[in-house]
């Protein structure tokens, strides 16, 4: 039987339940995985609380993993059973040893890049891709504030930006997380438990402000990000961890240099397989450049979800999280 991680109630990691849960055969367009690795990410916990609900409970939870077909829909035809793939933009319910999903959402996996490597990096990948090639596309000699720069998406983001040419501040909660981002690329850290970071990015700046702030965290730093900014500098504010950002007038922008102000999601970038085949393949090609190394940070087996989302949530993890189906 096929075990599998689901909630029927929002609420905190206890609401997390491991169970059985049959899954059938693929069906037209389908294929169905033997899942190796799963990714964990921070947008795990807001399907699970509801901050981001879904469309009925009970619900899986997650939306990356890599794995191998081991069974093939009606109507497939560019897939094969034995074939290494993986995915990073759902459907929802990642969080088990098989499921089924839709064969347009998987992508192969280059034999250079191992299933654990490519578990813990598509979401986070992609997501880095669109947020520093897409929507503002960075360029040399451009100087960027990136929020929670250890985290995973922080993690990669970092040595992708120094790659390119810009220099990268990164705000980190710890001296242990500030040392990671150092190592990933960041050429300025700003401990924000112990520093005002738009003090502290004026100093750097010699007063200018940064080109674009890559944001998060969300409510606690998004009205300080925007002070943070140059003259028609742009403010991608993409995350919620420390609640979802209050509700600003447009003037606000105006009054503090003419400001662009968006919120992606990675669907808005790779909704379509093409979209997504072409952030991937970008996301491979910084790996096997040399430009991003991904290290596994940790790693859970699926069975221990309510610790695994714990420790996420108590910002005890850094860089990239798996968790290990128990086959």
């Amino acid at each position: 039987m096929n075990k599998a991680v689901r909630f029927y109630e929002y609420g905190g990691a206890d609401v997390l339940k491991y169970e059985d849960h049959d899954i059938g055969a693929p069906g037209e367009g389908q294929i169905r995985l033997k899942q190796t690795a799963v990714g964990l990410n921070f947008i795990d916990v807001y399907h699970r609380t509801g901050l981001y609900p879904q469309a009925s409970l009970p619900s899986g939870i997650g939306l990356e993993a890599a794995g191998v077909i081991e069974e093939i829909g009606p109507g497939v035809t560019d897939l094969h059973i034995g074939d290494r793939v993986a995915y990073g933009t759902g459907p929802i319910g990642s969080y088990a040893e098989h499921r089924i999903i839709p064969a347009d959402k998987v992508i192969l996996i280059p034999e250079r890049i191992s299933d654990n490597h490519a578990a813990s990096m598509m979401l986070q990948g992609m997501t880095t891709e669109y947020l520093i090639r897409r929507t503002y596309c960075v360029q040399p000699g451009d100087t960027v504030l990136f929020h929670a720069a250890a985290g995973g998406v922080g993690s990669i983001a970092t040595q992708w930006l120094n790659s390119l040419g810009a220099t990268v501040i990164g705000t980190v909660g710890s001296e242990e997380k500030a040392a990671l981002a150092k190592s990933n690329g960041c050429h300025h850290t700003i401990n924000y438990k112990t520093d005002d970071f738009v003090d502290q990015v004026k100093d750097i700046t010699d007063g200018k402000g940064v080109n674009v702030v890559y944001d998060s965290v969300g409510k606690d730093t998004f009205m300080g990000s925007l002070d943070c900014l140059k003259v028609r500098g742009t403010m991608v504010t993409f995350g919620n961890a420390s609640g979802p950002v209050p509700a600003i007038e447009p003037l606000i922008l105006n009054g503090k240099g003419g400001l662009y102000l968006t919120r992606p999601s990675l669907a808005h970038y790779c909704g379509t397989h093409e979209d997504m085949v072409a952030s991937a393949t970008s996301l491979f090609n910084a790996v096997s450049s040399g430009s991003i190394k991904i290290e596994v940070k940790q790693s859970y087996a699926l069975s221990e979800i309510q610790k695994a989302h714990q420790d996420l949530e108590a910002r005890k993890t850094t860089g990239s999280t798996i968790l290990i189906p128990d086959h």
